[in-house]
């Protein structure tokens, strides 16, 4: 079975048509102002409704109240929620209810205990995205293209269904699924000619590559 992949912070039917034609499993629509990735509801609705059937629809929450949630899940119909702030493990389980959707939870690993904080989730979401921790000061938790040790994950990964991310790019993610055994794989800025800004080529290499494995 090859790797799965998720491409993450599409905001462009051009990006959108590459990731699709690769064969992306997963599509990442991202709703949050401070990113460079961030989309407004309409335009993240047109591309869901293109990707709808081919690929699972993410939407990347970072700390998002009740309000914002719905107007999401009303407005683009996502299959999946992704999680990416501070959401304590009563939060993201409360949301896993409310919307009744799989959860995404990411959590950001600069040490072997960064990691272990997965566990306080595994039986709260129905998967874990590992990612870097982001540089001091910055304004916004992911997207960053930094990586982190994955040798970090051992004792971990083992426990939980988990997403690899953080700093993966076409040339290095095939050694990062030989490393963890990834079942799937996130990338963002890795696919990127300027923060924001998707290249279809780069999509479309990231893809052969973790397919590849």
């Amino acid at each position: 079975m090859s790797t799965q992949v998720k491409i993450c912070g599409l905001k462009t039917e051009p990006a959108l048509d590459a990731a699709l034609a690769g064969g992306a499993d997963f599509i990442g629509l991202v709703f949050f102002p401070p990113s460079p990735r961030s989309i407004d509801p309409q335009a993240a609705t047109a591309l869901a409704t293109q990707a709808r059937g081919r690929a699972k629809i993410v939407a990347l929450l970072v700390d998002a109240d009740d309000g914002l949630i719905d107007a999401v899940v009303k407005a683009v119909g996502p299959d999946m929620l992704q999680l990416h702030g501070h959401e304590a493990p009563d939060r993201a389980v409360a949301i896993r209810h409310r919307w009744d959707l799989p959860v995404i939870k990411a959590i950001k690993v600069a040490t072997a205990n960064d990691a272990r904080v997965a566990l306080d989730y595994r039986a709260m979401v129905d998967y874990i995205l590992f990612d870097a921790q982001p540089p001091e000061g910055a304004t916004r938790p992911g997207g960053h293209g930094a990586t982190f040790d994955w040798a970090l994950l051992s004792g971990v990964k083992e426990h939980v269904p988990f997403i690899l991310s953080g700093g993966l790019n076409p040339d290095n993610v095939a050694e990062a699924v030989r490393a963890t055994r990834a079942r799937i794989v996130d990338v963002s800025s890795g696919v990127e000619s300027s923060p924001g800004e998707k290249d279809p080529a780069l999509i479309e290499r990231f893809l052969q590559a973790a397919k590849g494995v």
